[in-house]
């Protein structure tokens, strides 16, 4: 836990040297109660019944028949254990006994197992909520695309159609030599094996197929091994590519032969429930004696689900998949092949291996082809994974001439730097205030998140629009558009972009004060909340506001990761990068200009700085169709030099500096003269800081 205590010491040296402590008086309730996957959390008095807490907190839950009890669309399930991160042990009998409403429902419905109704279940302790549905990929933008579009095909299994002499009295070779001999003879493939669970039925399937069969051959390079038998012949392969997020779980069904991606598809990670942050899961394992089985299970389980769901909407066979790679970071890594990540939570953050894993799928409790080989990348460090290594695969910037920055924005930001001669890699703990977690109004990407807003620079009021509709919210058809959807939260990309935009308008201060209204029109937009002001986005159910709070969270996620953007510069002796490239779901879709004015990451000409998708999940996909980067990527991750942040102590006075906005050291001239804004000076903690003159219009993005 070395790595969090380290950046909770940072926060707390940063706000007494350099920010005004902020204390937020919450009202005394009697329990504290977390919905997952959203994070969203607040107090309620016991007796409380589970759908009006959520909707309180603007929490979906879906209930047709208005609470009574009648339709069963909001049930919802509790998860039981020692949560660290919330201080709270959350049990099923915190909600109340189940009553006579449920019981009618159960008999004449059915209530799902473990499942409660959240309009008759009321709140009786602390406790943790499960909203079964919201971990469905139909409530969210799974937003991590793909494409093969020019990589190399040259799989790891292949399949070879074969005829087979029949046995006879004078050749006493085995049916299974024989085939081993076709092999030899009509490819020239030798030193080859038969998987044993095939020769089981070895005799009956070639004399089924009248001596015409086509072999699947999984060659890793230093072993071959015949995986699968066909009568006839049939020459479809697919393979499986699996980025397994802290966050977001993306999956592609692949055609090996022709490199085609069959299907796509993803889902919210379902260990989010026993904690959204992966120092709060390793935490879970260390308090629960069943905590590693229940996060290994989960996201086991998620990942044939997926595999289920891509099967079915491609119609393509169980028996056709016969490759796997996964790539994910070292504690979702770990977590998933049922090993013991406690020692990552702790320096020297060690772990099981390092090297790159080889296993069968049935080992791990994967339901693809019986014979389907997994394969996991190489992990780089203790706190840098195989998705880094994945997208250094995808990205190899170490192809580059110049100093190339390529980050991986995610709830654990992945970083590596080329500087011309040495490639440097760093995680940093940024936590899920990006995903649209630990924000009042934050939520993930999915149909009715604000993911873009302007703020008029007079009036203070905000423009901004929604996914799932085109037009912005001042449009004379917004209103009707949005109405099937409704205006939900604000997503990440939205988060980025309000909080420039009000670094722009002057509402907050560069060290990030919210200030308070100055006239009276803004009152009703910029509101008292306790001992300190809110920023109203939107009036209405539920209501929008950025809170002091929501602020400090954002200000706490980009100074950890530009401090450890800061931190490999240093290392390297760079004063400036010339290109940056934002990975991952998040950083494909923030405005690079936005992330720079936040100070998410250096300054640099926006026209350099681009978004180059789902690396991670390029580089699974470059892996799954040529075995031969599989060796390039396992010799590069042995080149790369780790550095961990949390064992820098340079670390924490870039991560004080990176607080401001977008920084109280680093001048982000460049970023100024894009935003057409006066320099910033950096204020005393209370004041209000200089307000930006006004960016011309041209500039701006709509």
């Amino acid at each position: 836990m070395a790595l969090l205590a380290v950046v909770h010491g940072v926060l707390a040296v940063a706000v007494a040297a350099k920010l005004r402590t902020i204390t937020v008086s919450a009202a005394e309730k009697d329990a504290l109660v977390v919905f997952q996957p959203s994070g969203r959390k607040g107090r309620f008095p016991v007796g409380t019944p589970v759908l009006s807490a959520a909707r309180e907190l603007g929490v979906y839950v879906e209930s047709i028949c208005g609470g009574r009890g009648i339709c069963g669309k909001c049930q919802v399930s509790v998860a039981e254990g020692q949560f660290a991160k919330f201080g709270i042990t959350s049990h099923a009998s915190s909600l109340s006994a189940i009553g006579p409403i449920e019981n009618r429902y159960d008999e004449k419905r059915g209530l799902a197992d473990g499942c409660r109704l959240s309009c008759s279940a009321t709140i009786e302790g602390d406790l943790v909520v499960d909203i079964p549905d919201a971990f469905k990929v139909a409530g969210q933008t799974i937003r991590k695309d793909a494409t093969t579009d020019a990589m190399v095909r040259n799989p790891v299994v292949r399949p070879y159609y074969l005829e087979v002499a029949e046995p006879d009295m004078h050749n006493p070779l085995g049916d299974g030599d024989r085939l081993l001999l076709a092999l030899s003879e009509q490819f020239g493939i030798t030193d080859v094996s038969i998987s044993h669970f095939l020769k089981r039925d070895l005799q009956k399937t070639l004399r089924k197929a009248d001596w015409k069969v086509t072999v699947v051959v999984h060659d890793n390079g230093s072993t071959k091994r015949i995986v699968s038998i066909r009568e006839g012949y049939d020459d479809l392969v697919t393979g499986l590519a699996v980025d397994i997020g802290s966050t977001t779980i993306a999956a592609h069904l692949t055609d090996l032969t022709s490199g085609e991606i069959l299907c796509s598809t993803g889902v919210a990670n379902p260990q989010i429930r026993f904690g959204e942050d992966l120092m709060s899961r390793v935490s879970y394992v260390m308090m629960n004696t069943d905590g590693r089985e229940n996060l290994r299970s989960a996201v086991v389980d998620a990942v044939n689900g997926l595999v289920d769901q891509l099967l079915e909407q491609s119609d393509t066979p169980r028996e056709a998949l016969l490759d796997a790679v996964f790539v994910a970071n070292p504690v979702m890594h770990h977590l998933f092949l049922g090993w013991d990540p406690t020692e990552i939570g702790q320096a020297p953050f060690a772990l099981v291996q390092s090297a790159a894993v080889n296993c069968a799928a049935s080992d791990i409790g994967l339901k693809l082809a019986a014979g389907c080989q997994v394969y996991l990348l190489p992990l780089i460090a203790g706190h840098v994974g195989a998705d880094a290594a994945a997208v250094l695969l995808a990205q190899h910037p170490e192809t580059e001439t110049h100093a190339t920055l390529v980050v991986d924005v995610g709830t654990n930001a992945e970083i590596a730097l080329w500087d011309g001669t040495q490639l440097l890699a760093a995680s940093s703990p940024t936590g899920p205030a990006f995903e649209g977690a630990e924000t009042s109004c934050g939520q993930r990407a999915a149909p009715g998140a604000i993911e873009r807003i302007r703020i008029d620079k007079e009036t203070l009021k905000c423009r901004y629009k929604i996914i799932g509709v085109d037009e912005w919210s001042d449009d004379p058809s917004f209103e009707e558009k949005a109405a099937k959807l409704g205006v939900t939260g604000i997503c990440g990309s939205g988060i980025i972009e309000i909080m420039g935009e009000m670094l722009l308008a002057g509402i907050i201060s560069p060290d990030g004060i919210i200030r308070a209204p100055k006239t009276e029109a803004e009152e009703g937009i910029l509101v008292e909340n306790d001992r300190t002001w809110s920023f109203v986005v939107r009036e209405g159910t539920p209501h929008i506001q950025i809170t002091q709070n929501d602020v400090r969270a954002i200000q706490l996620a980009k100074a950890a990761l530009y401090a450890g953007v800061k931190l490999l510069m240093a290392k390297s002796g760079l004063q400036q990068v010339e290109e940056i490239r934002l990975a991952g779901a998040f950083g494909s879709y923030i405005d690079p200009a936005y992330a720079m004015l936040l100070g998410l990451v250096p300054d640099c000409k926006v026209e350099n700085v681009k978004a180059v998708g789902n690396a991670a999940g390029q580089g699974a996909l470059i892996a799954l169709l040529d075995h031969t980067a599989r060796e390039r990527i396992e010799t590069t991750a042995q080149n790369v030099t780790k550095i961990e942040t949390a064992l820098e102590a340079e670390f924490q006075d870039l991560f004080v500096a990176a607080m401001g906005l977008p920084n109280t050291q680093d001048a982000f001239e460049q970023t100024r003269q894009h935003f057409d804004m006066a320099t910033f000076v950096p204020t005393q903690s209370g004041e209000e800081g200089a307000r930006p003159r006004r960016r011309g219009r041209r500039n701006r993005a709509r």
